[in-house]
């Protein structure tokens, strides 16, 4: 697995443990460098944009994984 697919896995797996009944679209290439990533719960859909260096980062930089977990949380609580 490469350095890109094991930051998406475990971006799912974080996404996963806060709420299993969001549905998740990654994009397979980043625009810009970011990642435009869709949530969806039910009827509500939510768009995030995400650093490619932090999808990259997740697996590896224990800030990185805070950071987006905290940003996540408050994301799909938004929904």
């Amino acid at each position: 697995m490469d350095e890109l697919e094991a930051g998406k896995q475990k971006f799912l797996e974080i996404i996963s443990g806060i709420d299993a009944a969001v549905e998740v679209v990654i994009p397979t290439v980043p625009s810009n460098s970011q990642f435009l990533i869709s949530l969806t719960k039910g009827p509500n859909r939510k768009f995030i944009m995400v650093p490619e260096d932090d999808i990259l980062d997740i697996p590896t930089e224990e800030n990185i994984l805070a950071n987006v977990t905290t940003m996540l949380k408050k994301e799909i609580g938004a929904l």
